[in-house]
Order: structure tokens, then sequence, then C-alpha cells
């Protein structure tokens, strides 16, 4: 068998590691250097751990084959990552049509620093479908999106993106390739922030960009080494750490979710439910004002009041005041993101305790409401 058509499950264990060859170790060594020794000049692949790492190549070439792609270029934060996108594909006077449901340092990256030299982004809701004029250069999609939880169709969108020249960037932090792999359904380029679900345990900030095109993957790569943003080995080595249970912390993820998606849609004082129906990320809209969705997400014990997602803990978050304080509050209010909007990221803990933690915030802070 081909090592590429390996199960997801065993390539996320073993994919892009060998052995280390001097010593035979099996986990991939921590390349703790900045620069290598070469037996002659400029003849020798490894020359400054800013253009390569073996720790680092390690990780992206193990993201990429979870992912069904050729080429992985690691940043060292998601936020990075997506900015090396940008940089290395558009210039001055291209046009991106984006999702209008994305993060909300997404938001503030596009709107704030790069708009201002020239790159237009309009923001649409791509989980209708999309209408493509000539002068897209870029789509760029988070399905599901980031708070809102809508999907949208990536091979449908990816075929009216090619038939105008356009390249198709799917920002795949939420479902993980576990569950969906965009390069297989015709994106282009796949984005994830690693400090999320690939690394699971919230210890490490990281990003990286995957695609099959040799000229973007060059065009990455350029961008990785001259403006530099790269990550630690060490980093690496924990992202490479957390990948080897992905597939096991996915399944329970996704179980816990779906136990308190059904849990939350016969609760009284939940309005709406937002769920697409697979992986860890749950919102929903409590029947109350922000004042008391304060209360709420400070109430909870289990569920650790915090930015960020995907960690093996459960974390609670308000969008309205945190992850999408950067968007003006018209926008969020036109987009559904309410005041009472509460994103979870559920964790693999017991799930009973999570059900207790939420009921005892809802007594809590809901108390006088109901």
């Amino acid at each position: 068998m081909n090592k590429k058509d390996r199960h997801i499950d065993t390539l996320a264990i073993h994919a892009g590691q060998e052995p280390e060859p001097i010593t035979g170790a099996v986990m991939t060594p921590v390349f703790q250097t900045s620069t290598y020794a070469q037996p002659h000049p400029a003849e020798w692949p490894w020359e400054y751990s800013r253009t390569h790492n073996p720790t680092r190549t390690a990780l992206q070439d193990c993201v990429a084959a979870l992912e069904k792609g050729a080429f992985g270029v690691a940043f060292s934060s998601g936020m990075a990552a997506i900015d090396a996108v940008i940089r290395s594909l558009l210039k001055p006077g291209d046009k991106v049509l984006c999702g209008d449901d994305v993060y909300g340092g997404t938001y503030r990256l596009f709107t704030k620093s790069w708009a201002p030299f020239g790159i237009e982004f309009e923001f649409v809701d791509t989980s209708k479908g999309v209408e493509l004029s000539s002068d897209i250069k870029m789509v760029w999609l988070e399905t599901p999106t980031n708070p809102l939880l809508k999907t949208s169709d990536i091979a449908e969108i990816a075929r009216k993106a090619h038939e105008i020249g356009a390249i198709l960037v799917v920002d795949n932090t939420f479902a993980t390739p576990i569950f969906q792999q965009p390069l297989v359904l015709g994106a282009d380029v796949v984005v994830h922030s690693m400090t999320k679900y690939l690394n699971g345990h919230s210890d490490v900030i990281a990003g990286i960009v995957v695609t099959n095109d040799s000229s973007i993957h060059e065009q990455l790569c350029f961008i990785q080494n001259s403006a530099g943003a790269v990550m630690g080995p060490w980093d690496c080595f924990l992202v490479l750490r957390g990948l080897k249970t992905l597939h096991v912390r996915m399944e329970r993820h996704q179980k816990n979710a779906k136990e308190l998606v059904s849990w939350l849609k016969e609760h009284k004082q939940v309005r709406r439910v937002l769920y697409p129906g697979f992986g860890g990320m749950i919102s929903f809209v409590l029947d109350a004002d922000l004042d008391a969705a304060t209360r709420f997400v400070k109430a909870t014990e289990v569920f650790t009041l915090a930015e960020s997602l995907g960690g093996v803990e459960s974390l609670i978050e308000l969008p309205a005041t945190m992850t999408h304080a950067s968007v003006p509050k018209e926008i969020r209010t036109s987009l559904g993101i309410d005041d009472g909007l509460i994103r979870l990221s559920v964790g693999i803990e017991y799930i009973e305790d999570l059900k207790d933690d939420l009921q005892s915030a809802f007594a809590q802070a809901l108390s006088s409401v109901s």
C-alpha cells in the first residue's frame, strides 16, 4: 500500500515521521538549532532554521498528508498563515469574496491591514451559494463559520471559482481533516490555526497552509523564509504530539457535542441552538440580554471562560465582547451575532459533568429571567 493511501487515523500517527536515523529515536527529535554545519558551501539541504528545520518539516508533511495535500507550510500562528496567503497570492487591486461570518481576527486583518493596501474584500453569506464576477481573484471560506457554524458547498464554490480563474481558500480549523478535506472537494488552499484542534492541548500558537499546487507552495515558502513568521521546533514537536490523538479526540469532542445539542434544544432558556451536524463546536442563543449572558459565561466551572477552542478542556465564550469584538456592532447584529450568543468548544470531559455545569450556570445567571 502506498503510504499516502493509509487511513487518516494511521497518517495522524505516522505521516512525515520516520525513526531518527542516527539513534533510531521513534519520536521526531526537537532540532533546537538555528544553523547547520555544511560539508561544502551551499550544497547541503539544511542551512538555517528560518528556512528549514527537520522538526518543522515533519510537522508540515504530516498535516499535508492528513489534508490529502502535497505541501504544507507552517507559520507561527493561524493569523500569520492567513496573512501569508494574502501576501503571497494577491496584489493591490485584487478582489476577494469572503464569507461574512468569519473569525474576528480574520475580518480585522482583511479590513484594517490589507484593505488599505488596495485589496478589496466583499463579505457575503457563502452558505447560500455564491455568484462570482470575473474580477474576483480569491474566494475565502470558513466552513463551518465562526461563530454561527454555517456550512458552505465547497465543491460547488470551487467549480465556480475555477471557471473564472479564482483561487479557493478554505479555513478548515473547525472541521479538521477528520471531518472534511477541502482539497479533495476542489479547494486550492487549506488554512488551519493549529493552535486549535490539530494541537488540541491549548499550549501552542501555530498555523499552517496546505496545497497541492507547486507554484502556490513556492510562493508561500518564499514568504515563510523572507518574512520569517516561522514556528520554533519545540512548538512543532508539541503539535506533532497532539496530532497523534487527533482522530480519537475528535470522536469524543463530537460525541459530547451531539449530546449537549440535544440537551440544549430542550432547555426553556435557550432560544436557538446552532450546530453543523459534526464536530465539537456549538453556539446557542440565550433568551437573555448581554448582562445575563455575561453572568452565564462567568458562572461555569468545568467550562473555562476563555478565547480559543479545540483543546481537550471545554471552553465557553461570548463572541459579542470577545472573539468578535473587532467586528462593528451593526455588522454583528446584521449577521445574527446577538448579545446573547454563547459559543462552546466542547471538550472530552465526562458528559454529565458538562451538562451539570451548564445547568448550574442557567440557575445562577438566569433565574430572574425564567
